[in-house]
């Protein structure tokens, strides 16, 4: 009798579906946080970022994942996927630090300046963030495959933009913070390193 044991499936993607998968993932986290938040008694929206208070700065990791309802939720969720599934090209290592720097940015940001006793949920911050990075990093990188993408993304998801003007219920704070959250990614990642290329051209 052999004392082998039997080898186990994996589940083997493609390389060019992997990206794809983990912003999908990302955003099956959100709708199973919106599912359990359905639940009696279950008020999960609390961890929000809550305006210059020292417990609701744990907001900055967890709002992105927290909605006001599933008409809120499936307003970030296609715009989510689409643009983050472009960073994510990128590879994934790429979009996680991207995604960090917008959510960094849009949460210090709004529990700065947003105005007391609220509570800010939402995704929309980083999907701010995920349109102004494809356009800065398109001017950034002057390349023009990215300068196309940024011009679809401006094309295809510029009206967003409109939600940087203040309006009552809507945390136009995140908005702006995750807006400028994206231009600093793109600026950190690509703008530096298109710099230290010149100089290594010019030693």
């Amino acid at each position: 009798m052999s004392g082998d044991t039997p080898e186990r499936p994996e589940l083997d993607l493609p390389g060019w579906l992997r990206p794809y998968v983990v912003v999908a993932l990302v955003v099956a986290v959100m709708w199973l946080v919106e599912l359990v938040d359905l639940f009696p008694h279950t008020n999960l929206d609390r961890w929000g970022i809550r305006p210059r208070r020292l417990d609701g700065l744990v907001g900055i990791a967890t709002s992105p994942f927290l909605h006001n309802g599933f008409p809120h939720l499936i307003s970030n969720t296609i715009p989510f996927l689409v643009l983050g599934g472009i960073i994510a090209t990128s590879g994934v290592a790429r979009y996680f630090q991207v995604t960090a720097l917008i959510a960094l940015a849009a949460g210090l940001g709004t529990w700065l300046i947003g105005p007391s006793n609220t509570d800010h949920i939402g995704a929309s911050g980083i999907v701010f963030g995920y349109v102004t990075y494809l356009l800065a990093r398109g001017v950034f990188e002057r390349r023009l495959v990215y300068l196309a993408v940024g011009v679809a993304v401006l094309f295809l998801y510029g009206g967003v933009l409109w939600g940087l003007i203040p309006r009552p219920g809507i945390s136009w704070q995140m908005h702006l913070f995750g807006a400028l959250g994206g231009v600093l990614a793109a600026w950190a990642l690509h703008a530096t390193r298109t710099e230290q290329g010149k100089a290594s051209a010019l030693a």
